[in-house]
């Protein structure tokens, strides 16, 4: 066969790999990240916006409606900046205060050994992923604490946008990851997060 030959085949397998390959521009999210699902932030539901906001909460503080499927971040004045995210399946979602006890950009990933029970086909990842785009944290997390203890619950990006707005995870709170990184820089260690 000539060497210099195209086929279908190569053309569709190097466009594949061109999608997925993780090429980043500096204005967003890798190139392809939305190549196998819909982009969430294009669904107004659920695209990041400021509303009005009338709970008690002081400004400065995350609060998390597990059933409406948004986390507020709570500002000055009666206004909130809202997001859309997803929330733990039934039964694994946590409740309650915490305090972000720790960030961090591109964070590992290692499922819990509960995860692995509920889930055998995690007991591949019992090493640990990487950070990066394919990592299942997504491009930034806020660990959340209480009594100073890792809950192991976190507020995450995902490389499952398409889930915003569902109960799919094992407990955790996604957001996209254009969302998490505008969330990350607004919150500090220290920050109070309300789970309702």
């Amino acid at each position: 066969m000539d060497e210099s030959h195209v086929t279908r085949r190569g053309i569709l397998l190097g466009s594949l790999a061109l999608i997925m390959s993780g090429c980043t521009t500096e204005d967003g999210p890798p190139f392809g990240y939305y190549a196998l699902g819909r982009n969430p932030d294009r669904d107004t539901r659920y695209r990041r916006q400021t509303v009005s906001y009338s709970g008690d909460e002081p400004p400065g503080t995350i609060v998390v409606d597990t059933a409406s499927r948004y986390l507020y971040f709570v500002e000055a004045g009666g206004q909130a900046t809202r997001y859309g995210v997803a929330v733990g399946q039934e039964g694994l979602s946590f409740k309650g205060q915490a305090t972000v006890g720790r960030k961090e950009e591109w964070p590992s990933w290692t499922p819990t050994a509960d995860m692995i029970a509920r889930k055998p086909r995690l007991g591949q990842y019992a090493e640990g992923v990487p950070g990066g785009p394919g990592n299942p944290l997504g491009a930034a997390a806020l660990y959340l604490y209480q009594d100073g203890k890792d809950t192991l619950f976190r507020l995450h990006g995902t490389n499952a946008p398409w889930s915003i707005g569902q109960a799919v995870s094992n407990g955790c709170v996604r957001l996209t990851n254009p969302n998490i990184v505008d969330l990350y820089g607004r919150t500090h260690v220290g920050t109070r997060v309300l789970v309702i």
